[in-house]
């Protein structure tokens, strides 16, 4: 019995060590992913927010996202930004680290189903290789949703188990801690006690003792009762800050929606698939896997499920619950992304089943500990299982190169490096806000594609101000360029000799001065315009300048003859200035009103 002992307890020592191998070659490879990865999209509306409000306040934690309730994913990029403002450094190491716990967490759970076999490694390998997983890491916001909800569906599921085992409460008290902080970084967070119950479930059917729903949930009571008050109380907060997404509008895009997510994007990534991407920037990159891949990863799909069959007892109602599950999280794409604007690739991100991957490495688990059906004449021998999976890695490794060589075409990069360089060059000239680029945030973004949002967290930068004596604007790659403004209206001139239109302040401070009307050639609607007031000034002061129909904003004025451009929102027949300054007197002459566009090079 001993050595028999001393044998079980080398080989968990070696199933062990060649189990952390592969997370450590895992880490290597997603260090190198998000070390050449930089933010993109939703991560820079992430750190707009996070410059331009209090951290703590209820309007940052719990902002509707594009349907996504995510206070931990905000408060998390809230303090990265706070200690280094867009600097890809901190986000990377985020997602490496909570990389590192969702794998050893799905680590704990396959050995809670399987203990220390060999067999091990393969689930753990197609979790911690598969692509599937890969665009959702890199993607710095996507990452904040999927990573917390990977190391909840494995924890609390490995927490289930041991409660059912021992029947001690902590394992309760941990799994509903890790529950609700899931859900604080992911809506879909909502499906882990569910799936922990299914694993509890289909385990003991796997080991042939067969429960029913009913004793499963009498006997994780103290998971389940606890889990169920956290999602009631969440589901209340969710219902009261986020409007539904849910759309039955365009049910003719479903099956387009279902074929592209399953046969083009989940299904190859079985195999380690897809090896090629595509991408149209500024969105992301999407699966595009070949019409031969296609059909080898369904046939692979199909042999894995028969022989499974064939081979083991029990196990009747994993694949069903495997499929349950992944066509349940293609169903939710389709019908809360759906639109007259969507493409279908969007199904071929994967960023939306990402967390099959955990499902399906938890099923490979189950059906191995069931028992297997006599006689097995063909049965696989562990080095074709071996093999299999060594080639799966390698599949998945090539797929992994693929998408960098994608995702590295990210205009967001120059524009970021050029203007954080050119902000830190130009300290002491007050900058108007201006939408970034297109190809960096579409103007759907607004307000969050500010400049003033975006590089408003920075400490080495001008002031972002609703007036400037130096007009400049920056360009689609993020340089600070020479700007002027475009004439859609012009600012005429007044009626006084040499003058044009006086301004003039308060004889003394607290009195009211003369209000100056500068009339335009033609009318206004209501919009965001840019006035180049050129006047001569007695004394340094301040004057407050809008629209006929509009906020004032208040500028400084300097002594002389002078320039300053000026950002209003409002409308009318006429801009307004007056003066805030006791004995200011100003002249202001003809000017442009328009939009900032940049000097034409000659």
């Amino acid at each position: 019995m001993a050595i028999s002992g001393t044998k079980t307890q080398l080989g968990a020592r070696h199933v062990l060590s060649a189990a952390l191998a592969l997370i450590a070659l895992q880490i290597a490879v997603r260090s190198w992913v998000a070390a050449d990865g930089f933010f993109y999209w939703d991560d820079l509306i992430l750190i707009s927010r996070s410059g331009a409000m209090p951290l703590l306040s209820l309007d940052f934690l719990l902002y509707d996202h594009d349907g996504h309730l995510m206070p931990g994913a905000f408060l998390l990029a809230g303090i990265t930004t706070k200690i280094a403002p867009l600097n890809w450094a901190l986000p990377a190491l985020t997602l490496i680290a909570m990389q590192a716990l969702a794998s050893l967490s799905v680590l704990r759970l396959l050995k809670l189903i399987m203990g220390w076999r060999p067999a091990l490694l393969i689930p753990l390998a197609f979790y911690l290789f598969s692509p599937l997983t890969l665009p959702s890491f890199a993607w710095w916001a996507n990452g904040l949703n999927q990573l917390p909800f990977q190391i909840a569906l494995a924890w609390v599921a490995g927490d289930a188990i041991l409660l059912q085992r021992t029947g001690r409460t902590r394992y309760a008290v941990t799994g509903t801690l890790v529950f609700l902080g899931s859900l604080l970084f992911f809506e879909k967070a909502a499906l882990v006690p569910f799936v922990a119950f299914a694993v509890v479930w289909l385990l003991a059917r796997a080991a042939g003792a067969p429960q029913s729903l009913r004793a499963t949930a009498r006997a994780g009571a103290k998971l389940w009762l606890p889990a169920l008050v956290v999602l009631l109380g969440w589901a209340a907060v969710y219902l009261t800050r986020v409007d539904s997404r849910l759309t039955l509008g365009h049910l003719d895009m479903l099956p387009g929606l279902l074929e592209h997510g399953t046969s083009r994007g989940l299904v190859p990534t079985l195999v380690g698939g897809p090896w090629t991407w595509d991408r149209w920037p500024p969105s992301p990159p999407w699966a595009t896997p070949s019409t031969v891949l296609i059909v080898l990863a369904w046939l692979a799909l199909a042999a894995v499920v028969a022989g499974t069959l064939v081979r083991h007892r029990n196990i009747g109602w994993v694949w069903p619950a495997f499929g349950a599950y992944t066509l349940g999280s293609q169903l939710a794409m389709a019908l809360t992304r759906s639109s007259e604007g969507t493409a279908y690739e969007i199904a071929q991100t994967l960023r939306y089943v990402a967390d099959g991957a955990v499902v399906f490495a938890i099923a490979l688990a189950i059906i191995a500990t069931a028992p297997r059906r006599e006689p097995q004449r063909l049965a696989p021998q562990p080095a074709v299982a071996g093999v299999l999976t060594l080639l799966f890695v390698a599949s998945s490794l090539w797929s992994t190169a693929t998408f960098m060589e994608r995702w590295r075409e990210n205009p967001t990069v120059d524009y970021v490096h050029n203007a954080t360089r050119a902000l830190a060059a130009n300290t002491g000239t007050p900058l108007l806000s201006q939408p970034v680029s297109i190809w960096v945030l579409l103007p759907v973004a607004s307000p969050n594609n500010e400049t003033r949002n975006l590089f408003g967290p920075l400490r080495d930068r001008p002031p972002f101000e609703d007036w400037t004596d130096k007009l400049h604007m920056f360009d689609d790659d993020g340089h600070l360029v020479p700007a002027q403004v475009a004439p859609v209206r012009t600012m005429l001139d007044g009626p006084v000799p040499d003058c044009g239109t006086r301004v003039t302040g308060a004889a003394v401070e607290f009195e009211p001065g003369a209000d100056a009307t500068l009339e335009l050639d033609q009318p206004v609607l209501e919009w965001e315009w840019t006035a180049q007031l050129n006047y001569l000034a007695n004394r340094d002061g301040l004057v407050e300048v809008s629209m006929q129909n509009g906020e004032p904003v208040t500028v400084p004025v300097t002594g002389g003859l002078n320039t300053v451009y000026v950002r209003m929102i409002g409308g009318g027949y006429s801009v307004q200035v007056s003066a805030v300054t006791p004995d200011l007197n100003m002249c202001v002459g003809a000017g442009p009103l328009g939009a900032v566009t940049p000097v034409e090079a000659k």
